[in-house]
């Protein structure tokens, strides 16, 4: 009778191991679908703007609306996620990405269209191997957080100060190293994204969690595409 009880409890373990597992490879499938569907959505808006304006928006006083109102979506969402409806943040998330891709259309003004393909599939290539690493990994990358917070925040201070003075040298130190915290964040971000399931979420909490997981490893793909960009794109 003992052994029969043992062996039950371990078969419930497994079956209740197995339903979480399944759950999270879903839910995790629905973030990267997301993420997916957003830079798709990027990548077609920066395209069509490059086409259908040519330099003139890169000119005009309107392209700084198109940088700056991302930034300010951003901040409302994260501020916002938990009061917004599924529906609503998923909508906010994909005019967040046609919005980079309007700013982004500059980019076919700087540099070739054969190296932006090619550094976007060495981007894509890097990113879904650190991803994979962040995901399977049993090393707790937890303690990397504030190291690449502080990182990050001083690849955008230093961005700042180069806006005014010009320096190649600096612009390409600030390049290298946000190369690195880009990467470093993508495995963080993942197995922080992989913890935060909870197979007792209902639909509205898991699907908030799904948006706001999509958008942060979105800001590091197109972070990291933007650094490698900087490096090793084919001006004209």
């Amino acid at each position: 009778m003992s052994n029969f009880d043992q062996n039950l409890t371990a078969a419930e373990t497994a079956g209740g191991a197995f339903a979480v597992d399944a759950g999270l490879h879903q839910y995790m499938l629905r973030i990267y679908a997301h993420m997916a569907a957003g830079v798709g959505l990027t990548a077609v808006v920066a395209w069509l703007t490059y086409q259908l304006t040519g330099p003139a928006l890169l000119q005009s006083p309107l392209m700084w609306v198109f940088i700056l109102a991302p930034l300010g979506l951003v901040f409302f969402i994260g501020s916002r996620i938990n009061t917004l409806s599924v529906s609503t943040a998923r909508l906010l998330f994909f005019l967040y990405a046609a919005l980079v891709g309007v700013s982004l259309s500059t980019l076919f003004h700087i540099y070739t269209n054969s190296s932006i393909a090619r550094v976007f599939f060495i981007a894509a290539a890097s990113f879904g191997a650190l991803s994979a690493f962040g995901y399977t990994t049993r090393r707790d990358l937890s303690g990397l957080g504030t190291f690449l917070f502080m990182g990050l925040i001083g690849v955008i201070i230093a961005s700042l100060i180069n806006i005014f003075l010009s320096s190649t040298a600096l612009d390409w130190l600030i390049s290298i190293v946000g190369v690195g915290v880009f990467a470093g964040l993508t495995a963080y971000d993942t197995q922080r994204i992989k913890a935060m399931y909870d197979s007792a979420d209902d639909h509205t909490s898991a699907g908030r969690k799904s948006v706001i997981a999509a958008l942060s490893l979105y800001l590091n793909f197109i972070n990291l595409f933007m650094m490698l960009l900087r490096l090793a794109g084919g001006r004209r």
